[in-house]
């Protein structure tokens, strides 16, 4: 934990929906004139794309049909852990970036000056965090998990959690991997059951330790996420806000109710607010918070 170089950290599973939550602290950072160093969870994969289909070829015939991303075997936790350390203490760090694509490649190689252009599915070479900012924000898997050797959450001052039902999330997943990437239903479906323990034991534990969690709550049938055709909308959902310890952030929750229309208390740490509104209670949330951490 630091006061003066605070670390935000924004985790969740693939397909959770953490961009929403990204889009609203660059909203919040861009309007309150806050410079962050902004950390992709995909940089901390300990394998680029090559060695992992390699290492799950291994771990396949040795009888291991669960070996993922989501878990420590295929992630530098420790890597991390260290940046949060680094960044509390001192507001330095290094950092890279995972190449999800050629484009992707093409951009970071001219901007790094690099002799042999990166492709996609490789990393840029670690280099240092930009000098003189107010904090560090990362988005990915892995923000605030622990385990035998590590612990990620420990040095984080605002951690949050993005949390859609089950169902609902798959649902995302299968519709982000097969239009937007491409993949077909066999392969998101072996994704999907791959994953699943690593899933348990390394992603849901860390909604325990979050600050905010933000669960979104579909209206309408999501029993079977493998047929559905389209996700869910905004509108056809509400979103949980679970806070840990309101006093922590000196919670207002008449004011949250004043502002977000339609929104109600669930319980005494807990309000729901309908789907369309999940933006907007963010940055009404996030805004105040931040101010009071980077005065800190």
């Amino acid at each position: 934990m630091s006061q003066s170089h605070p670390v935000i950290a924004v985790t969740g599973s693939s397909g959770a929906g953490t961009s929403t939550v990204k889009k609203a602290f660059e909203h919040i950072f861009q309007r309150e004139k806050v410079s962050a160093a902004v950390i992709e969870g995909d940089s901390f994969h300990s394998l680029n794309r090559v060695e992992f289909k390699a290492a799950m070829a291994v771990a396949e015939e040795q009888g291991n049909g669960f070996f993922s991303h989501f878990g420590p075997e295929a992630n530098d936790f420790c890597a991390l852990e260290a940046l949060f350390k680094s960044y509390g203490e001192t507001g330095t760090g290094k950092r890279r970036y995972y190449l999800h694509n050629d484009d992707e490649a093409i951009f970071h190689s001219e901007r790094m000056g690099l002799s042999q252009v990166r492709t996609g599915g490789q990393f840029t070479p670690w280099e240092d965090l930009e000098s003189g900012t107010d904090l560090l924000f990362y988005e990915g898997l892995h923000g605030l998990v622990k385990g035998d050797g590590y612990d990620v959450a420990q040095h984080v001052d605002l951690g949050i959690g993005v949390v859609p039902i089950v169902n609902l999330e798959w649902i995302q997943k299968i519709h982000r991997d097969g239009v937007e990437r491409g993949y077909s239903q066999d392969v998101i479906v072996d994704t999907i059951l791959r994953r699943m323990p690593d899933y348990v034991n390394h992603i849901t534990p860390q909604f325990s330790e979050t600050d905010i969690n933000f669960q979104r709550v579909s209206t309408v049938d999501t029993s079977n996420p493998f047929i559905a055709r389209e996700i869910p909308t905004p509108d056809e959902s509400f979103v949980v806000i679970r806070f840990k310890e309101p006093k922590k952030f000196n919670v207002d929750f008449g004011y949250l109710q004043m502002m977000i229309h339609d929104s109600f208390m669930s319980r005494r740490n807990t309000i729901v607010v309908p789907g369309g509104k999940m933006g907007l209670a963010m940055e009404i949330i996030f805004e105040p918070i931040i101010h009071a951490l980077i005065k800190g």
